[in-house]
């Protein structure tokens, strides 16, 4: 589906266009034609194919779609993409695609799975027309800017998320199997957003650095200022991935010590208990001559004993914690 296609030239927006008028202005000196697309059909990639004479197999990927996040140069053009990271309601993982193809004269983008456009993003860039004379370069950078920065909100509710479970793995108020379940999601959502991050810190060094491809020659700085958004969200990535497994071991470790505390108190009921069961035991045997066994307060005295000896032993377990 067409959401947006637009001719710019000297930083201002000159027409809006169908895709029949692509070819009108493509040609035109500084002029450079913005088109969006969004899930579309196998036939409107041909058809782009054919307006800007794109890559056949930057096109394949294109029509494939499920790419890992990466930068391809085919001459004078490049062919991006780039994974969007968003939060729906339930706090679950969306992941999308964005497929960009750029030239000196165009650039396009297809995305796909992602509920959130980049209207923003366009209109940032026509608000800036000093900028917007840079062309399809700026347009690139401010869409990738715009992309990673979504990666920061999603990088905070699972920073928040974490604090939430350790504050529950102290106070024992929910489970810990359901406190381990939560942590192993919020790692494999860790692993999702690094999946979709790592790639692009090698991908947009070469846009910032060494030799860069001719579409981006002027805009170093700009890709420079988005590498270092990548190796801040790759580290507080990292940093959030270790305090996930050490929550976890420190979950485990509860587990183990609420484990040990009941088997002291269980060793130390069951210790109350041998006393009685004990001298039940010797009394209950059928000899005829025992000690006190005629004696007419021998009964009441046995048990007198057993109280005093379970209260001394509760006592103890009482001081020592087991109880």
């Amino acid at each position: 589906m067409l959401v947006n296609c637009a001719a710019y030239k000297d930083g201002h927006r000159i027409a809006d266009l169908g895709i029949d008028q692509i070819s009108d202005y493509i040609l035109q000196p500084g002029c450079f034609v913005w088109v969006a697309l969004k899930e579309p059909e196998a036939s409107e990639i041909d058809r782009m194919q054919e307006e800007f004479g794109l890559h056949p197999l930057a096109v394949e990927d294109a029509r494939k779609g499920h790419q890992s996040p990466k930068i391809e140069e085919y001459g004078n053009s490049l062919f991006v993409v780039i994974h969007t990271v968003d939060l729906d309601e339930k706090k679950e993982l969306l992941v999308g695609e964005v497929a960009i193809f750029v030239g000196p004269n165009y650039i396009l983008s297809i995305r796909r799975r992602t509920p959130i456009g980049f209207q923003s993003v366009r209109e940032r860039c026509e608000r800036e027309p000093e900028l917007l004379r840079f062309g399809s370069a700026f347009v690139l950078y401010a869409l990738i800017d715009a992309v990673v920065d979504r990666y920061f909100p999603v990088e905070e509710e699972l920073e928040r998320e974490l604090e939430s479970i350790e504050d529950r793995i102290f106070s024992r108020q929910i489970s810990a199997r359901v406190n381990i379940e939560e942590l192993y999601l919020l790692k494999r959502q860790l692993m999702h957003l690094q999946h979709s991050a790592s790639p692009l810190v090698e991908a947009i060094g070469k846009l910032q650095g060494g030799r860069v491809p001719q579409v981006c020659v002027g805009m170093q700085e700009y890709y420079r200022d988005v590498y270092d958004h990548l190796l801040r969200i790759m580290k507080t990535i990292e940093s959030i991935r270790e305090m996930t497994t050490t929550a976890i071991q420190v979950n485990l470790s509860m587990i183990a010590v609420g484990e040990s505390e009941v088997s002291k108190k269980l060793a130390s009921y069951a210790a109350l208990f041998a006393v009685p069961t004990a001298a039940a035991g010797i009394y209950g045997m059928n000899f005829k001559h025992m000690p006190e066994l005629e004696w007419q307060y021998g009964y009441p005295m046995v048990v007198v004993l057993i109280v005093i000896a379970d209260l001394l032993l509760w006592r103890r377990f009482r001081r020592a914690g087991w109880m």
